[in-house]
């Protein structure tokens, strides 16, 4: 008879039910227990999705002390980071949700504490499992492009600002740059192997989240809509980032990897207000290289595919789980992730340049 995995689910917002359709999808696990911080929350959670099996409780330390295997951390962003300690202390494995926490610190006490107990923390970069992002890897990786020394990421919405809980910086910590731009950065440092970051140089603002004519929130809005950087990485590697939630313009551009023997192109898919950062998928793929002499550009032919990203994520954690793998997409190397969202913002605030510290 083959393991069924306990599931418990912290935090009960709208992402929470993407975890649940995810889980729901598979044979192997039952979910048994949800808890939010708001009263009565968990149990109409529970109500709503029909989850007989599991039991709600408003204190998610309670829903710790039952025997299970996993939890999903669908919390607000200020609270990834206690929570993920007190779940991996108590012996479960973690899919948490992105981005990975507020503040540098927290991003490594969390690394550390999955290291020292021997339990999983995963984090959710579902972009990574369009087979188009590993075509994008396998390039890069594989030496063609020679030694690439510049990328540019990011994109931009043209409208596309969240209101709720992603606007307030008490409880989200970031606006943009954490939001959609940790995708951005992941997309490209991923495909490079996460090289280590050494000083950032950065900018950042809320014009357009703080101007009622584009946001019915603007009162409470607190955190940026907009961010740029200058990101400096061991090996002599530099990488240009720009993010945006709203802006007069289509587009900031595709994501550029620029190498000594040739470069790569990467146009983010859809089109309309809400496009245009990699959280979602590839729309083309051109490659620039040379041929005895002759400049050459090539079209990467791009995978259409109708799989369904958050799926296969859920889906790859539980199965890492069951065989007792290594986490499939780990804290430890998101550290280096967070550790340039947490430049950013500190040079941001600083108006100056500022360097990242990591062991």
């Amino acid at each position: 008879m083959s393991r069924i995995l306990k599931i418990g689910i912290i935090g009960s917002g709208g992402i929470a039910g993407s975890h649940v359709k995810a889980y729901r999808e598979l044979t192997d696990v039952d979910i048994v227990a949800v808890a939010d911080v708001i009263p009565g929350k968990a149990k109409q959670f529970i109500d709503f999705w029909n989850i007989p099996s599991a039991q709600p409780f408003d204190d998610y330390r309670r829903l710790l002390e039952l025997d299970l295997d996993c939890v999903s951390i669908c919390t607000p962003n200020v609270a990834h980071y206690q929570t993920t300690i007190d779940a991996l202390k108590a012996g479960k494995n973690v899919m948490l949700e992105k981005p990975m926490s507020v503040t540098l610190n927290e991003a490594i006490e969390m690394a550390q504490t999955a290291k020292q107990t021997g339990f999983m923390l995963n984090i959710g970069f579902q972009p990574r499992y369009d087979p188009n992002m590993r075509i994008i890897q396998d390039i890069v990786q594989s030496g063609q492009l020679g030694k690439v020394y510049y990328i540019e990421t990011g994109g931009g919405r043209r409208r596309g600002m969240p209101g709720g809980t992603f606007i307030s910086k008490d409880i989200a910590g970031a606006g943009a740059i954490a939001d959609i731009g940790c995708y951005s950065l992941d997309m490209a440092l991923n495909a490079m192997g996460y090289p280590k970051p050494v000083t950032v140089s950065a900018s950042s603002s809320n014009y357009f989240g703080t101007n009622s004519r584009y946001h019915k929130e603007a009162s409470r809005f607190d955190v940026e809509d907009f961010g740029v950087a200058m990101i400096r990485f061991e090996n002599d590697l530099v990488l240009n980032f720009k993010i945006s939630w709203a802006m007069h313009m289509d587009t900031l551009g595709p994501t550029l990897f620029l190498g000594t023997e040739g470069g790569l192109k990467v146009t983010p898919a859809g089109k309309g207000p809400w496009s245009g950062v990699f959280d979602g998928s590839v729309g083309a793929i051109s490659y620039f290289h040379d041929v005895r002499g002759q400049h050459v550009e090539s079209q990467i032919p791009v995978i259409e595919h109708n799989k369904n990203l958050f799926h296969e994520k859920v889906r790859d954690f539980v199965h890492a789980v069951l065989e007792g793998k290594q986490a499939p997409i780990p804290g430890e190397q998101i550290v280096r992730n967070q550790a340039i969202i947490d430049g950013i913002i500190r040079s941001s605030l600083l108006k100056r340049e500022v360097t990242i510290d990591l062991e």
